[in-house]
């Protein structure tokens, strides 16, 4: 499972021109599921979103969570972050996971982050959407349950 995390004062997601999904201070999470993504990845995906510690304390370090600051997460799927752009100028998403095990593992997600106390706009699974945020710092995070960077 990879996730890129970006930081944000605000943002909202649009589908057939509605807004679906809209939040203030918090984290927009892209999510890609992997073939062979399990229970385990969506549990340390949840724990690792949630206890990211990303937000200035009253000292200016990077020091506290969402739920310190009152934050909330627009949690949006997005297949592409599984391309693999290495041969080539197309990516090869042969490392997705189909379809429907992506959308039931994205939806678990959602319930895990919901359970531990965060906020969670979402968009539309499968449909094409307008995303726009204002990215705080900027800080922009990859996180990925089964490599390393």
């Amino acid at each position: 499972m990879r996730a890129v995390v970006q930081r944000v004062s605000q943002a909202q997601v649009v589908v057939e021109n509605d807004v679906v999904g809209q939040i203030g201070r918090g984290f927009v999470v892209l999510l890609g599921v992997a073939q062979g993504d399990t229970a385990a990845d969506v549990s340390t995906m949840a724990d690792k979103l949630v206890g990211l510690r990303v937000f200035d304390d009253a000292e200016g370090k990077m020091n506290l969570a969402l739920a310190d600051v009152g934050g909330a997460m627009l949690l949006v799927s997005q297949f592409t972050l599984l391309g693999d752009c290495r041969k080539g100028r197309r990516p090869s998403y042969v490392e997705a996971a189909p379809p429907e095990l992506a959308e039931a593992l994205y939806e678990l997600v959602v319930a895990e982050v919901r359970k531990r106390g965060i906020e969670v706009a979402t968009g539309r699974f499968r449909k094409h959407m307008d995303v726009t945020l204002t990215n705080d710092g900027p800080v922009t995070l990859l996180i990925d349950t089964r490599r390393v960077f």
